[in-house]
């Protein structure tokens, strides 16, 4: 009894420390009385408050965006700032796929300090989407620059600083991309400080820097007094589709860049509940404080000493710890033969091996059994409300999986073959890992190093190998725990149970240590006991409410008029769970995005269309140069799509063409125009063919008509528009 009482005390307090790994990366609330001079957190949200006023969506070029510059303007000059507007019609593309759109932006510019010398910018954007008030998205930036506006200004600075609150951010990046087009102070700045959000609170990271790296982590190294980074997650940005304005600078080379973001409660991103009473102060107060020192570090006029590749990693947000990106590759590669070597001696390639691979797969196949059996039961993010219960389910799949590994197969309590077994696949995982992301060194470096030494000590000193083991242990949860716990708010929309086998991979070496204590019980009960904690764990899961006040369902209701099919529908975009109306509602994937909705028929409703006027066309070589006019008719946005053989090659405004990004063969074409400009505007796209094109002409209002209003009123309480607004949409099609 006191045995089993033991084991339970043992896989509770792993479990514990899981779901608290990122408690270490707890930021303290902003200080009652700050320094002066210093960053108030609390100074900075009055300011923004009123920035926002009633806190009404405001995208680009809307009258709500109007009123908010305006009110942005004035607390400008409050700090002593004398912004200047710029004016453009901009077009901007995605890199990496067939998108381009377009919008009237007006930024906002601004500098104090010397009249000559390389500027410092400092970057946030003031439009928010058309969704939600965009406190934290982007309001954490823009207060945090007129803070340290206010901070800045009247200091002997040795370089100027900029300030850049620019317009159309959210509308594919078209202030960044007009200020590096068109404004001349572009041509003066050598150092970026962007000012981002993905969430409402939890640390600043800093999670994107310029390439090569040695410059900026030399500045963020200097600066940050409470570091949150890493290189294996700047690596990770750049293989997904997201951006920010640094995309867009990137493009200028020699430029040393720093790109901060709080991730914390993505439900609340891009949604009506990205409201200030949900900005974390502490949130604030961690990226003014990292941004001002930034700011501050840079204007000195010290250029960062630093250059190449950098491997880095902050340790429980308290100390950055980076080397030499090929000095950490090198050591990573001779502590990976060492442990081959090691591995090789200890005959550590059978059982051992085998059951280290097993723990790893087998807690993936199991996270993976019981996030099926929940998602069958209760479609729809159902550990939305509660993501920690589903995670430490997840988690208790691992620790199930590694205690049936290491009694099933490996069988023998003997560790020192087991160490050597889970190192050499830890550091091997690394290394195929720096294939890809090589930034990710940073995080297969220490831990197997400190196994590594005490396994070679261990001949002058006896226990060093058990202290080494320990020792490696902590450091693998100190490292990469609190790093963990980050992976899980990036990716809190799923799927959870990809997780389990980096958390398999922080509990193997604490249970292969406790290896000798596992198997004095017997191996059916105490594997069975371990599997009895996952299913209570996942029943947990299953029983937790999957939405709440705080964490909402995403949930918007469109109605889609297609006037070419003569078809009106109601679309509901959610997150797969069934919708609570009495409707014939099927899925289906609709011409304005691949991702499937709800859908049912509606009652039809007139609704005036967006047109297009061709003004011309004259043939180019290798295809077709038109032009057209929009008339919107109400629409707040309007866009262009066409099938992938039309072949586009650019589109944009006169003066503003940009060619489309790269896409597979499969992707449709994409032109976007956003805002109230569009009416009127004129669009130039270049047509890689000479065959006629059928484009379809989508346009967007926010709002529904009133048929829609029992839809409404249905929607569940703990349910919210996210990502896009309830929105009337016309589907139409023009043949040119």
């Amino acid at each position: 009894m006191k045995r089993a009482a033991g084991l339970l005390v043992l896989f509770l307090a792993l479990l514990a420390a899981m779901a608290l790994k990122g408690a270490l990366l707890t930021l303290p609330s902003p200080p009652a009385q700050p320094e002066a001079g210093r960053f108030d957190a609390n100074r900075a949200a009055a300011r923004l408050a009123r920035v926002l006023g009633d806190q009404r969506p405001h995208p680009a070029d809307s009258a709500n965006g109007d009123a908010v510059r305006d009110r942005l303007i004035a607390e400008m000059r409050g700090v002593g700032l004398e912004p200047r507007v710029s004016d453009d019609f901009a077009c901007n593309n995605r890199r990496t796929s067939r998108v381009i759109s377009c919008a009237r932006v007006r930024n906002l510019v601004a500098t104090i300090g010397p009249a000559t010398g390389r500027h410092v910018l400092l970057v946030s954007h003031y439009d928010s989407t058309p969704v939600g008030p965009g406190a934290a998205d982007d309001g954490i930036g823009v207060a945090s620059m007129l803070e340290i506006a206010a901070a800045l200004r009247g200091r002997p600075l040795a370089r100027p600083v900029s300030f850049l609150i620019d317009e159309g951010e959210e509308v594919e990046l078209l202030g960044a991309r007009a200020f590096l087009a068109r404004d001349p102070l572009a041509a003066q700045v050598d150092t970026i400080i962007n000012l981002e959000a993905r969430g409402v609170n939890g640390p600043a990271i800093m999670f994107e820097t310029s390439r090569p790296n040695g410059p900026a982590v030399a500045l963020y190294r200097a600066a940050a007094a409470r570091p949150v980074a890493n290189s294996l997650s700047t690596d990770l940005y750049h293989l997904i589709p997201n951006s920010t304005d640094v995309t867009v600078f990137a493009e200028r080379p020699g430029w040393t860049m720093l790109n901060f973001s709080p991730i914390g409660n993505e439900t609340r991103y891009h949604s009506a509940g990205d409201t200030l009473a949900a900005l974390d102060r502490s949130s604030l107060q961690h990226m003014g404080e990292q941004a001002l020192s930034a700011a501050e570090t840079a204007a000195a006029g010290a250029p960062a000493a630093g250059s190449g590749e950098r491997l880095y990693a902050d340790l429980a947000g308290r100390v950055l710890i980076d080397m030499p990106m090929m000095f950490g590759l090198v050591l990573l590669g001779l502590v990976l033969l060492y442990l081959l070597v090691e591995s090789w001696r200890r005959r550590a390639f059978g059982r051992p091996l085998l059951a280290v691979v097993a723990a790893l797969l087998g807690s993936l196949a199991l996270a993976f059994a019981g996030h099926f059996v929940i998602q069958w039961l209760r479609p729809g993010d159902y550990w939305r409300a509660y993501p920690v219960v589903t995670s430490t389910a997840v988690y208790a799949s691992a620790l199930a999986a590694v205690v049936a590994a290491l009694l099933l197969i490996a069988r023998s309590p003997e560790r020192t073959r087991l160490r050597a077994a889970f190192w050499l696949v830890f550091t091997l995982l690394g290394a195929l890992l720096c294939l890809i992301a090589p930034g990710g060194a940073i995080y297969f470096l220490f831990p197997p190093l400190a196994a590594a030494l005490g396994i070679a000590l261990k001949r002058w000193w006896p226990k060093a190998e058990q202290v080494g083991a320990i020792l490696a242990a902590l450091l693998l949860f100190v490292t990469f725990g609190p790093a963990l716990g980050l992976f899980e708010d990036l990716l809190n929309g799923g799927p959870l149970w990809v997780f389990a086998p980096l958390g398999a991979a922080i509990m193997l070496p604490v249970l292969i240590e406790f290896a000798p204590f596992l198997g004095r019980g017997r191996t059916l009960y105490v594997v069975a006991g371990a599997i009895d904690l996952a299913i209570a764990g996942w029943i947990a899961a299953g029983l937790m409410p999957a939405y709440g006040d705080d964490r909402q369902q995403l949930f918007t209701i469109e109605y889609v008029a297609d006037q070419g099919a003569g078809t009106t529908r109601f679309a509901v975009n959610n997150d797969g769970a069934p919708v609570p109306f009495d409707a014939a509602w099927t899925r289906a994937e609709l011409p304005y995005s691949s991702r499937r909705r709800w859908v049912a028929p509606a009652p039809p409703v007139p609704i005036t269309a967006p047109a297009l006027t061709l003004m011309g066309q004259q043939a180019v070589p290798g295809g077709r140069h038109l032009r057209f006019r929009i008339a919107a008719n109400g629409a707040e946005t309007v866009s262009l799509v066409a099938p992938p053989e039309a072949r586009l090659r650019a589109a944009g405004s006169p003066g503003f063409v940009v060619p489309f990004g790269r896409g597979s063969d499969s992707d449709k074409y994409y032109l976007r125009c956003v805002g109230r400009s569009c009416d009127g505007a004129v669009i130039d796209v270049l047509v890689g063919s000479e065959q006629p094109v059928e484009f379809t002409l989508i346009g967007g209002r926010s709002g529904l008509p009133a048929v829609a209003a029992p839809l409404v009123a249905a929607r569940p309480a703990l349910a919210r528009p996210q990502y896009g607004a309830d929105a009337t949409i016309t589907v139409g099609r023009v043949r040119f």
